[in-house]
């Protein structure tokens, strides 16, 4: 069976952006209380880096925000590339990670990159805000990225809130760590439904943020030593994302997706999907193995590895693998569509 290659002993990073994520593990140590809840007023802090929606076109892209539910306070922010507006373009919906528990769509370094892909993956980007945990546990988030599909999928909120080029039936879905968990579980659910006219027809899962039982190769030799993620912080986030008085181990379908409790999905009507991994990520085994049971499963399904890279690296920009990422995303985007059209 196919696997990526091994990853090499240490990350070579520009000396700010090493700065930089040294302070994101104790970040988020100081957030997550022992008690299982989260320090909302530390995070208040992450306000001064939201950025709102911009009707003037910036890089080359406009932006505007849709509620969808405002009794939930469920809402998404679309990317319209300006220069493709005569063109009949795919909707890319996003979903961010933050361990379930941090970020939004307007969190600056969310918005700079849904505003590259919708401008060079030449897509109307929809960017969900979905209920974070634990305040929220599963299935809310879940709940919450399928009900912005039927909200799209509904021809009268689609001619309202979306450009009119918008092209629902060649519709992606792409995340990063716990938006890429969120992607693999609503991308089953969405095979299943029997939407008007949305058809999602490809997945994009970067990094996706699922664990075991086990500790794998990847969590013993990185724990401590790669950026942001531990093991202690991605139990922690379990914790919080699991419903309350509901026994569970990390085995749990939910969490271990290809593992010994994982779903049969061989009949399943799962799209083509593209898995993203890197070197310094301690759920690296656990990415690769989803990759192989979607192989194994008989779906479609194409690895990408950037060894030299960390959890969430396609946020900098100031890397150039943030910018291959786009290149290889833009790439399965047109193999898919090709295929299917």
């Amino acid at each position: 069976m196919e696997s990526a290659p091994k990853a090499p002993n240490s990350l070579s990073l520009p000396w700010k952006l090493r700065i930089l994520l040294s302070l994101a593990g104790p970040a988020i140590d100081l957030v997550t209380r022992k008690d299982g809840t989260v320090n909302r007023c530390l995070l208040k802090v992450l306000d001064l880096l939201q950025v709102q929606p911009s009707s003037e076109p910036s890089n080359g892209v406009k932006t505007y925000d849709v509620v969808v539910d405002p009794t939930r306070k469920l809402w998404f922010r679309v990317f319209v590339p300006i220069q493709y507006a005569v063109e009949d373009l795919p909707v890319m919906v996003f979903f961010h990670g933050g361990g379930y528990i941090v970020l939004s769509p307007d969190f600056k370094l969310y918005d700079d990159v849904c505003r590259k892909f919708a401008k060079e993956l030449h897509v109307i980007v929809v960017s969900v805000d979905y209920h974070l945990a634990p305040e929220n546990r599963h299935p809310a988030q879940h709940d919450d990225a399928f009900d912005v599909l039927k909200f799209l999928d509904n021809e009268e909120n689609r001619l309202k809130w979306l450009p009119e080029n918008a092209n629902i039936s060649r519709c992606f879905m792409a995340g990063d760590s716990s938006g890429a968990h969120i992607t693999h579980y609503v991308g089953l659910r969405a095979s299943q439904f029997d939407f008007q006219q949305l058809q999602v027809i490809g997945l994009v899962a970067i990094q996706p943020f699922f664990g075991g039982e086990e500790r794998t190769d990847s969590e013993i030799r990185l724990d401590g030593s790669a950026p942001i993620l531990s093991t202690k912080r991605t139990d922690w986030f379990w914790n919080a994302f699991m419903p309350l008085g509901e026994p569970y181990n990390r085995d749990h379908p939910i969490i271990n997706v290809s593992g010994p409790n994982a779903v049969d999905i061989s009949e399943m009507d799962l799209p083509p999907t593209m898995v993203v991994v890197t070197g310094f990520d301690i759920l690296r085994d656990w990415q690769i193995r989803y990759y192989e049971w979607l192989k194994k499963s008989g779906k479609e399904v194409y690895l990408v590895d950037y060894p030299n890279m960390f959890h969430e690296f396609f946020l900098f920009s100031e890397l150039p693998e943030s910018d291959q990422l786009i290149s290889e995303m833009k790439d399965f985007v047109y193999k898919v569509l090709n295929k299917v059209y």
